[in-house]
């Protein structure tokens, strides 16, 4: 574990030393949100109608703007060769794994606190359970993170990885996704952290399961 947030923490040190796919992910989750505002501006007045579209647009923010950033998870190690150097580090594969998926989550929780005040701003918007919102962002993050770090640096070798990473992933991340928005609706309309146990089951066991496969063939996924 120690070794994985060495790697965690050098990944960390880089990105916000440039910050640059962290402006990029933040700006385009924005974007999102605000394009949506904007198209969807008579509506907002309506209550029950903003219950229904915010957490759809949040999540949608959140996905695009994730795989934006996973795109270059494993991109920036090819381009400078830093990518054989930890292939021969004397440590487990799975520790790679682990320090990247520590990392991308990491930065990807900063871009969703930087995102659902905007949210709340420009749809209006007032949330009932902040703890529950929060539970269900780091759950659902935490999935969509998992699979997408490996698949990461499944397609880093292939030409058109920025075509095959969101192509491979997003039928993956379905279970993620959809008992996240419905969790996230319901956590923002009652507020009662008891309605959304069944969707919370279904994320932490996805995590888990995901986490542990990713570990364990993540050596695979990088071979020459």
């Amino acid at each position: 574990m120690l070794r994985s947030l060495h790697i965690a923490a050098k990944d960390l040190r880089t990105e916000f030393r440039t910050k640059q796919m962290l402006n990029s992910m933040v700006i385009f989750s924005v974007q999102v949100i605000v394009i949506f505002s904007i198209s969807f501006g008579d509506l907002l007045g309506q209550k029950d109608i903003v219950d229904r579209l915010a957490p759809g647009v949040l999540w949608i923010a959140f996905i695009f703007a994730g795989t934006l950033g996973l795109s270059r998870s494993f991109a920036s190690e090819i381009e400078n060769g830093c990518l054989e150097g930890l292939k021969l580090c004397p440590v487990d594969r799975g520790a790679i794994y682990t320090g990247k998926t520590i990392s991308n989550s990491l930065i990807m929780f900063a871009v969703e606190i930087l995102t659902v005040p905007v949210l709340i701003v420009l749809f209006n918007y007032n949330i009932q359970n902040v703890a529950g919102l929060a539970l269900i962002i780091i759950l659902g993050t935490l999935g969509f993170i998992t699979v997408g770090t490996l698949l990461s640096a499944l397609t880093v070798n292939t030409r058109t990885r920025e075509i095959m990473l969101p192509i491979l992933l997003l039928p993956l991340v379905i279970p993620v996704i959809i008992p996240a928005i419905m969790a996230t609706g319901k956590i923002m309309v009652e507020g009662d952290i008891s309605d959304i146990s069944s969707e919370l089951r279904l994320l932490i066991v996805y995590d888990l399961i995901f986490f542990a496969v990713g570990h364990l063939i993540f050596e695979y996924t990088i071979q020459d």
